[in-house]
């Protein structure tokens, strides 16, 4: 089973920049896709963006256009760059693959906060 380490977060200004960075205990090329949920407290997780393995995205309404996923297959590692983030971008930050579309998603890995305050 895949092994997930997702690191970089921390504290940001709003209307700052961060990069986050998940990396997978596997090759990139026989996982289907990796992505970003983040999870708020009192709040439903939320898809953030995803990634297939032929480099086709994905990107939540509340992030389109601010975030930007990215991937390095040579590192089987995932990337996640916030850019503008807001208060409401405060979560903590998962990392899943999935072995098909919408299917075989993995365990989390242990998350990396992010906190977006002046």
């Amino acid at each position: 089973q895949v092994q997930l380490v997702e690191t970089g977060g921390g504290l940001v200004q709003p209307g700052g920049s961060l990069r986050l960075s998940c990396r997978a205990s596997r090759h990139f090329f026989s996982i289907y896709a990796m992505g970003w949920y983040r999870r708020a407290p009192e709040k439903q997780r939320e898809l953030v963006a995803s990634i297939t393995s032929g480099g086709s995205t994905k990107y939540g309404d509340s992030v389109k256009g601010r975030f930007a996923i990215s991937r390095d297959s040579d590192k089987n590692t995932v990337y996640l760059q916030l850019n503008s983030p807001k208060p409401e971008d405060t979560a903590v930050y998962y990392c899943p693959t999935w072995t098909g579309p919408g299917i075989g998603e993995s365990p989390w890995g242990p998350g990396t906060q992010v906190t977006v305050s002046a």
